[in-house]
């Protein structure tokens, strides 16, 4: 699939959608500006004294009322599958990537954590800057030998410090109902390193488009899976197991998925065709 393509939305809102749903996103992108100012300037003077975990219970913060902004301004809940599943001790997660909903959900859920993230977000002022003191794994796309052994490096050192990693496979934001095409990195670190997988799968993008000013009120199902062993399995085979699981219930959950069986690429089905 083209880049262009998984960009593309599969399932268009209507005008009155559009025109209900402008103030709430208005209310919200204001809140989120104003928590940002306040985390960026005199969050980051706190944390620059403290140490590494009070300093990321401080940011999470800031994560945190996005999200119960969101419920009360935008009116977006959500509901979690599998929380059993979560192993008592940090290993690797490989989440669905949709949004920007999950990079700040998954906070829920896995504490403390590290993000294997594209090197120009730590360029963005203020958010930027409070990420280079959470010590991300910051790569560099481009040169994807030296990335791969960078992410292989620190994965290793966050994971031993017993901190969750998280990984967006697909690299990059696809619209709802899409596939992008999944990088190998985290399934690589789980399976150099031993240590498995927790599979996410969710439809955040629903509600919570991709570069989208305006966000939908409902309700985002989200799946986590019981964690996969990488035993016996390289990097690429590994891959497939966390593909095939998250993209299938990421079609059991969502309003529209494009089909990707023979025969039928480009072809949109809906819950109703699927019989659920």
């Amino acid at each position: 699939m083209s880049k262009e393509r998984y960009k593309q939305p599969l399932q268009e809102r209507t005008l009155s959608e559009k025109l209900l749903a402008a103030p709430r996103s208005l209310a919200w992108a204001v809140g989120a500006a104003l928590a940002t100012l306040v985390f960026g300037t005199l969050g980051l003077l706190v944390a620059m004294i403290l140490p590494y975990r009070r300093r990321y219970a401080l940011f999470i913060q800031w994560s945190f009322f996005l999200l119960w902004w969101a419920r009360i301004t935008c009116g977006i809940r959500y509901r979690v599958e599998g929380l059993e599943n979560i192993p008592g001790k940090p290993c690797v997660v490989m989440c669905k990537h949709q949004s920007a909903w999950e990079t700040l959900a998954t906070q829920y859920w896995f504490t403390p954590q590290t993000w294997v993230l594209k090197r120009e977000l730590m360029h963005i002022p203020l958010i930027g800057w409070a990420l280079r003191l959470l010590a991300p794994i910051a790569i560099d796309r481009s040169a994807r030998k030296a990335a791969m052994q960078q992410m292989l490096d620190q994965g290793r050192a966050r994971l031993t410090d017993d901190r969750w990693v998280i990984v967006f496979p697909e690299g990059t934001r696809v619209a709802a109902g899409r596939c992008g095409r999944y990088r190998r990195g985290g399934a690589v670190l789980s399976a150099e390193t031993g240590y498995p997988i927790v599979p996410i799968a969710h439809n955040a993008g629903e509600y919570w488009p991709r570069n989208s000013f305006l966000k939908y009120p409902g309700e985002i199902q989200v799946r986590i899976g019981v964690p996969i062993d990488p035993a016996g399995r390289d990097g690429d085979t590994l891959l497939e197991v966390v593909k095939e699981w998250i993209e299938e219930n990421t079609r059991a959950i969502s309003s529209v998925y494009e089909s990707q069986a023979p025969g039928e690429k480009g072809r949109v089905r809906s819950r109703k065709d699927r019989g659920s």
